[in-house]
């Protein structure tokens, strides 16, 4: 007998339907699992076996083909245990097929028929309901997070014998109908937003940079913050979370989505993931591992950084291959991951942050009696030859974080919830600013003539930029990128126009160009 059963698997960040086709005839009691399974996929076969006879049912001893279609695409992991079991048990009868018509069956089971967590049910949910599904049959550890998708009627189950006592009674499949609602209501309190990253309270000093932060925040600017050793720079950047904006509704079904797939959501969130991701790796960490990568490729350190923060500590210490991969996703907003079956694209739309010592020993240009840089000006150039000029293009703002000489009289200034609320008003600008135009795009998402329409400068301001562009030698794309942080500067000063004071404090930001001038 033949039955049809409608299970997902997660490609990148997307969900992909997956029809499972259980077919049991007349031979020898034979299993074969066919449609390019992997490992995972293929030792499903014994645990689907010891799950049916630990829960009372019988595993058919015939000949039983399983075919996962679309046959050329590989599949892995363990979200077809169920579905698998699911169908053998209706191709033999001992579960009603009907149903399982249109219903979307997902889970991994143990041996004892207990049904686990899987990850990427997000999305698999989400590619059900674009593909006219309603219903869908998931581990209870899975349900609030598939909740989290609108207009989706879910079965949650815990063991695979709660389907046999279902199918004996109907009254029995009500009872396995979650109830979103009352998991909502029994949620803990929301934290205060922010809470987790820390307070700019707690810096010292440090106004400049904390003023070129709130500029970053605003428009989502990429920052360095470069100074010697112990200057506040880590603490500066572990903050810049704190005071971006919440996540929208569809950004934070992105992030959560992404998070879903990669199996690292928050355990028991009831609700979208509403913090900006903030994402910090080690420097030891390859470029697979920031971009992403495997057979079937998983996101990287820049697609879980998406809507929110990569932050880079001491940069010049990753890898010039690790960081020479980030030029792309930080220009096109994605990463593209070419395999010989499928081509991947992840969303990568992040905030770079990253700190630098001015050399290997931490004080060249920053001497004190008590610290003075012993560093050659070979190991010099070297340590800066490990960020290289396409990538320092990309980076809007150069911070100059230098050592207080006292610390008599340094004031903490601004909270990171005043901070906050200064950029929630400048994006409101913003938004109000770029909803009556053509594109409807933020600032930082034009290029070209679009963003040359979309600003309006000062003939003072023109006259500014064009003899900074003469002056400098910096690039076309340096030249765009301080006419975005002009724009965002003047969002922060509620100026309609651009004038040349915020045209001169964009050029200030960019001091690692001059500085490469001057040489």
């Amino acid at each position: 007998m033949y039955t049809q059963i409608c299970s997902g698997s997660v490609y990148g960040v997307e969900g992909k339907s997956i029809a499972v086709e259980v077919d049991i005839s007349n031979g020898l009691p034979q299993v074969n699992v066919v449609g390019l399974p992997d490992p995972a996929v293929r030792e499903s076969i014994e645990r689907v076996r010891a799950a049916v006879k630990n829960c009372g049912f019988t595993f058919p001893m015939e000949r039983i083909t399983v075919n996962l279609a679309p046959a050329d695409l590989r599949k892995e992991g363990t979200a077809f245990d169920l579905a698998i079991a699911v169908g053998v048990l209706t191709s033999s009868g001992q579960l009603k097929s009907k149903w399982f018509e249109q219903v979307l069956v997902l889970g991994e089971l143990a041996l004892n028929g207990e049904l686990r967590g899987i990850p990427g049910v997000l999305a698999m949910v989400e590619q059900a309901r674009l593909s006219g599904i309603r219903n869908v049959l998931l581990p209870k550890a899975n349900a609030a997070e598939a909740a989290c998708i609108e207009g989706m009627q879910l079965f949650a189950v815990s063991h695979l014998r709660e389907l046999g006592e279902a199918n004996a009674d109907e009254r029995s499949w009500e009872q396995l109908r979650y109830d979103s609602a009352a998991e909502h209501d029994s949620a803990p309190g929301s934290r205060d937003y922010g809470a987790a990253f820390g307070d700019y309270g707690d810096v010292l000093g440090q106004h400049h940079a904390k003023r070129a932060l709130l500029i970053s925040a605003i428009g989502k600017h990429n920052v360095l913050l470069s100074g010697p050793p112990g200057t506040g720079k880590t603490m500066l950047a572990r903050r810049l979370p704190g005071i971006m904006p919440p996540l929208g509704e569809e950004e934070a079904l992105q992030v959560t989505k992404i998070y879903s797939a990669a199996g690292k959501l928050p355990g028991g969130i009831p609700t979208l993931m509403r913090e900006r991701p903030f994402r910090s790796p080690h420097h030891t960490i390859s470029a697979a591992g920031l971009i992403g990568g495997g057979s079937i490729p998983r996101p990287g350190e820049v697609t879980l950084a998406h809507r929110g923060l990569l932050f880079l500590d001491e940069l010049p210490e990753f890898s010039r291959a690790s960081l020479e991969v980030l030029r792309q996703p930080l220009e096109d907003r994605e990463v593209t991951i070419a395999r010989s079956r499928a081509v991947f694209r992840f969303p990568a739309s992040f905030l770079l942050a990253a700190s630098m010592n001015p050399c290997p020993c931490g004080y060249y240009g920053h001497e004190t009696d008590e610290h003075r840089c012993v560093c050659s000006e070979l190991v010099l150039a070297r340590y800066r030859a490990k960020i290289s000029g396409p990538l320092l293009d990309r980076i809007d703002m150069h911070i100059e974080v230098p050592r207080p000489p006292t610390t008599e009289g340094l004031t903490s200034g601004m909270t990171s919830a005043q901070m906050r609320a200064i950029v929630l008003a400048a994006v409101e600008r913003q938004q109000a600013r770029t909803a009556g135009s053509l594109t409807g795009r933020s600032i930082t998402e034009l290029a070209g003539v679009s963003l040359r329409k979309a600003v309006h400068l000062t003939r003072e301001a023109e006259q500014l930029l064009r003899v900074a562009f003469d002056t400098l030698g910096v690039s076309l794309r340096a030249h765009d990128r301080i006419l975005k942080l002009s724009r965002t500067i003047a969002d922060l000063e509620s100026s309609d126009l651009v004038d040349s004071q915020h045209v001169a404090e964009a050029i200030g930001y960019r001091s690692l160009d001059r500085k490469l001038h001057a040489l």
